[in-house]
Formats: structure tokens, sequence, C-alpha cells
């Protein structure tokens, strides 16, 4: 118990004793400073002391703008959020964001995956990504400005071979299975609001990509709703859910309302299918047909800077120019159109970054900053008396102002006037010889001030007139009155 006592105590005072040593630190570290700043303003510094000083704050500053201008000028890196069932979304975006980071574009991408377009926009929403690869008629777009069309999704309604199905009204109280589910869920509105499905107890039943041969072997939909791009990826798939039977083949169904449609909803666009893009031989379709299409944009928030936006715009169509032979999916991305007149305008409102690389509206380098060069020469005028007072300090003679030649000749008239022999005048005209060598050498090389040596020549008559009075003083001689 004693023994825990003292080792109580003995550890309270060793605690105590390093409290008081860190309080003695700062304080000589407060004073040692002070000391220094205190030197400087006096001037007290040694030459090699202030020389040093003053390059340490230049490399400091220097080293400092470099940074400056570094981390200004490094790419920024934007977060995309995309999400596709097949994870051709993220497959795309992740390909144009290695090109970008090859070619060293200065603007970079980190692609999110977030499974399908609903929740790579509710992530944009929540502010968990920069961009996003948005479907027009998918989540809160309030917040969003385009940057690219990344592709075209065409709404397309097939019946399998041998059905009776050829137009909408045919689709009345049967089951259409719904490809995407939820993502395609204003699709099934429009149509529904259009034909009038919930009355004709049409059922829709949502459906993923591998739930679709089974649905259409087992007829528990009597035809499918898909919403694609027109690439041959898709295409390729698309016959083989629905392949052809012996001679009959699959109907495409034309959506003839398609136009009011788009007129109300405005985030689909009015489209006449070619004949024959599902086959060619026999054509599927049998002629050209009315259809919904659906665009998909890289969209940005709107606050993005406009030269970041101006910047990716470039940037991706550069990208899609490097990759369209390796990726033929990115010959789908385009200019968004600002056209209202055509009836393909965007619906989610171009970035004005954007629009102003498109429409080779982008200001020059002296557009953008001219005024910040303007003003930046006239504040590096505004430090040349800076760089002086540097100067002055750097070059300031070390001497304290009693060492100055003038001063140190003063001196010499209070000994000369009590010197009591010879040799005390003998050491005084000593010493203004060393002065006045000093100064010679100093006017041989071009070092010397006019108004010094007029004044060192007025000195050094007056101490010689000193000197000769003290010696007739010494010889016990009258000096004359001066």
């Amino acid at each position: 118990m004693l023994r825990q006592i003292w080792h109580h105590i003995f550890r309270e005072e060793l605690e105590w004793v390093e409290m008081q040593r860190g309080r003695w630190r700062v304080i000589a570290t407060a004073t040692a400073f002070a000391a220094f700043v205190a030197a400087i303003t006096r001037g007290e510094l040694p030459r090699w002391i202030r020389v040093a000083l003053v390059l340490g704050l230049v490399v400091f500053a220097c080293g400092a703008g470099i940074y400056a201008f570094g981390y200004s000028t490094r790419p920024p890196t934007l977060t995309v959020a995309a999400g596709s069932a097949d994870g051709e979304a993220v497959r795309l975006m992740s390909a144009i964001a290695s090109r970008l980071a090859a070619t060293n574009s200065p603007v970079r991408l980190q692609v999110v995956d977030k499974n399908n377009a609903l929740d790579a926009i509710k992530a944009f929403s929540a502010g968990q990504a920069d961009l996003a690869v948005a479907r027009a008629d998918v989540g809160d777009l309030s917040s969003a400005a385009t940057i690219v069309v990344v592709a075209r999704s065409v709404v397309l309604i097939v019946a399998p071979a041998g059905s009776s199905i050829t137009e909408m009204d045919d689709l009345k109280q049967k089951t259409v299975g719904v490809v995407g589910g939820e993502v395609n869920c204003k699709v099934v509105e429009a149509l529904t609001s259009e034909y009038g499905f919930d009355s004709a107890k049409t059922r829709f039943k949502n459906l993923a990509l591998a739930e679709i041969p089974q649905a259409l072997k087992s007829k528990q939909v009597d035809a499918l709703l898909v919403v694609m791009p027109l690439s041959e990826k898709y295409l390729t798939m698309l016959r083989n859910f629905i392949p052809k039977a012996g001679k009959l083949n699959p109907t495409v169904v034309p959506i003839e309302a398609a136009g009011a449609i788009a007129a109300v909803t405005r985030y689909y666009q009015s489209y006449e299918l070619p004949k024959g893009t599902i086959r060619g031989s026999p054509p599927i379709p049998d002629d050209d047909m009315n259809t919904l299409r659906v665009p998909f944009y890289l969209v940005a928030n709107k606050k993005l800077s406009d030269d970041v936006a101006g910047a990716l715009a470039k940037a991706i169509m550069s990208a899609r120019q490097d990759l369209i032979g390796q990726e033929p999916f990115v010959a789908q991305i385009s200019e968004p159109d600002t056209d209202k007149d055509s009836g393909d305008d965007t619906y989610i409102p171009v970035h004005p970054g954007a629009a102003a690389y498109f429409g080779g509206d982008q200001k020059s380098f002296f557009d953008k900053y001219g005024d910040q060069l303007f003003y930046g020469s006239m504040f590096v005028g505004a430090l040349t008396p800076l760089f002086a007072v540097f100067w002055s300090f750097m070059t300031k003679d070390e001497r304290k102002s009693g060492d100055g030649p003038l001063m140190r000749l003063h001196a010499l008239t209070d000994e000369i006037r009590k010197s009591d022999n010879e040799n005390d005048l003998s050491k005084a005209e000593g010493q203004i010889d060393d002065i006045l060598k000093v100064e010679l050498e100093k006017c041989a090389k071009g070092n010397a001030e006019p108004a010094e040596t007029a004044a060192l020549g007025l000195t050094t008559q007056r101490l010689d007139h000193l000197i000769a009075q003290r010696r007739l003083v010494l010889n016990g001689k009258s000096a004359p009155k001066t």
C-alpha cells in the first residue's frame, strides 16, 4: 500500500516537472523568436543571414506559387453514376473514362455502377455523383443539365411468331411483359393513358432478362415491351428472345399515336422505325412504322462550371472519335439538339458550357483571363518597392552607425585633444591614414558616394589642424586660437 502511495506521489511530481519544462520551452521559443524579429527590425543580423532569410522567403513563395498553379490546373475528376440491366452503360462510360485518362484530358471521369438508370439518377439527385447517365423519363432531373446525348432508345412492342397481335388495340385484355420493370413505368403509363389499357384490362408484367424465354414459352405474356438502342448487340438479343417459327415471323406493333404521346409527355420523341430494322429478310417490320424514342443523356449539375462542362463535352466527343472503331456503341453519342422547331429538341436543358462548345462560342484564353493579366501586371508593378526593400535589407552595411568612416574620424577628435605625448598623436595619424586608405580604395572602384567623400576631406583637414595644435601645446608653445 505504501509503495503504491509513493508511486502515485512520484508520478504526480514527474508530471508536474514535465509540465514546467513544457512551459519553459514555450517561453524560451517565444523569447528566441522575439529576439530574432527584433534583430531583423534593427538590421543587426549578419548579411549572410539576411541574404539566406530573403532567399528562403523567395523559395517558399515560388514553391507555394508552383503548388497553387499545379493545384488549380490539375484535371478535375468527376464521378459519373451509370447503370443498366446488362451493364452496357457502365462499360461505355468506363471506356470513355480510360480514354480520357490515356490522352491526359483536362477532365477525368470516375464511374460508379448503380445497376440501373433509376438508381443512377437517384444517386445524382442526392449529390452522390457529379454526373449521371440519365434517361429522359426516369427520376428527378430538376437540377440536371445535358452535356451530350449518350444514346437514343426505341420503344418496341413485339409479339411472338404466330401471334394475332398486329396493332395496339389487339393488346387489350392481353398480358404484356415489360423488360426492365420499374425503369419503364412511365412508358406503360403513357401507353395506358393514350390507348385506355386500364379499362381494357390489359396487364403489364415486369420481366428480368433471364425470365423472358420462360415467360414466352409458357405463354405468361402475349407480347414484350422493350426499350433499347438500335445497335446490333441489342437487335441480336431481341431476335434470340423472339425467333422465327418456321415461316411465321414475330410482329412489331406500331404506336400510331406516338406523335400525340410525345407532344404531351415531352420526354418522348416520335420516331419512324425503318423497314427491316429487326430483320432484313424477310423484313421486320415490313414497312416504316411509328413508335416512340427516349434519349439517354450524360447530365451534370447545373452549377458545374461552364469551363469544366465545355471541356468535358469536348473531351467526350474526341474520345468518341478515338473509340468508335473499338466500341461501336459510342457511335450513338451525339451533340444535343437545341432546335425547338425540329421536334427532337433536348428535353433536359443543355448546360451553357456544353452549348458554348457545340455552338463554337467558347471564350479564348485572353477572353477568360484578360482582366486577371491586366490587374496582375499592375500588382507586380506595385510589388517593385517591396523588392527594393528586400534588396536594401540584404545589402545593408553590417556596420553600426558608429562604425562608419565619418563617425570613426569624429571619435578621434577627443582622443587627439586628450593625448599626452607624441606617440598618441602618431597613433591617431595612423588611424586616419588607415581610414583614408579604405575610402580611397572605394573611390578607385567607384563605390564611394560623392557627398561622403567631400565630408571625409573636411573632417580630415579638421583633424590635421587639431593634431598640429596639440603638438604645439605638448611642445610648450601657445596654440593659436581657432
